[in-house]
């Protein structure tokens, strides 16, 4: 049809489907100019090529389809101002998300890339310095079985998420050094994320800069008392009192790998020596 483009020729032009171009004519966005009423074809005019350029752009730019379509409703150059500092202001805290998460990731791929020197060191004991760290914690119910620590892991991670926390994507648990001492080593009392020092959310403990002796165990979970033996082992051997319930932080876990054999987990106490020099600063 004369100065009418079919559905067909906008697509190409616009490198847009047809699929699309009826999508947005059902909800109202972009409709055509003409309908033939003998076999339902769209056509358009030339002016609603710009029209349907101004609503590509601000979809590229971010704004959802119901945005755009309330926006175009009646707009100059005072409301698009608006509209468009309004998405600038958007874009300014998806990229401050972006970088959090991209740091998160980065130090995880870090300490996987240290895997398989973690399984090389399984026996090895490792006296340390620890740094000042934070963790987000929660509580684990009773009777501290690997479900209730399982589900206290699902709900701290959403706890998280609905909080907007600075977390690392690495969780872990607290076991009681009693719960050790009797042999009940995979029976947990809190779990944890670890977190940066932030001053605007509960359930965060702080881990203080001190002396730790640590262990990397290797394999699932159920059979990590042979590790905390050998560290056990190891303290009373080398006069070390452990002054601190157990850190268990997941290293290699459900988040990146489905074989458990793979599993690694950084087994720590904090320490001192039995003559009473403090280790923690």
């Amino acid at each position: 049809m004369e100065n009418l483009f079919s559905i067909g020729e906008v697509s190409n032009y616009q490198k847009i489907s047809k699929q699309t171009l009826i999508y947005y004519d059902k909800i109202g966005l972009f409709r055509p100019a003409y309908v033939d009423p003998n076999n339902g074809y769209r056509y358009y005019s030339a002016n609603q090529l710009d029209c349907l350029d101004t609503i590509l752009i601000l979809k590229r730019i971010g704004f959802s389809l119901q945005q755009i379509r309330e926006h175009m409703q009646y707009y100059n150059i005072d409301s698009s101002l608006v509209a468009l500092k309004k998405q600038l202001s958007s874009i300014d805290r998806q990229i401050l998300e972006l970088n959090l998460i991209r740091s998160r990731i980065k130090h995880r791929c870090e300490q996987m890339e240290q895997a398989k020197t973690y399984r090389r060191q399984e026996s090895k004991i490792v006296e340390e310095q620890a740094k000042e760290q934070f963790l987000f914690t929660r509580a684990v119910e009773k009777p501290y079985t690997l479900r209730e620590i399982s589900i206290a892991t699902k709900q701290c991670f959403a706890d998280s998420f609905q909080q907007q926390l600075p977390i690392y994507f690495q969780c872990g648990v607290i076991v009681p050094l009693e719960h050790i001492k009797q042999g009940r080593c995979t029976e947990a009392t809190s779990v944890f994320l670890q977190i940066e020092k932030i001053g605007r959310a509960n359930n965060i403990k702080r881990l203080p800069a001190g002396k730790c002796a640590s262990i990397y165990h290797i394999g699932d979970y159920p059979s990590i008392g042979r590790s905390y033996q050998k560290l056990l082992d190891y303290c009373e051997a080398n006069a070390l009192k452990i002054i601190s319930d157990s850190y268990e932080f997941c290293i290699n876990d459900y988040l990146t790998s489905d074989d458990e054999t793979e599993y690694i987990t950084k087994i720590v106490f904090y320490v001192e020596a039995k003559n009473g020099d403090p280790a923690h600063s």
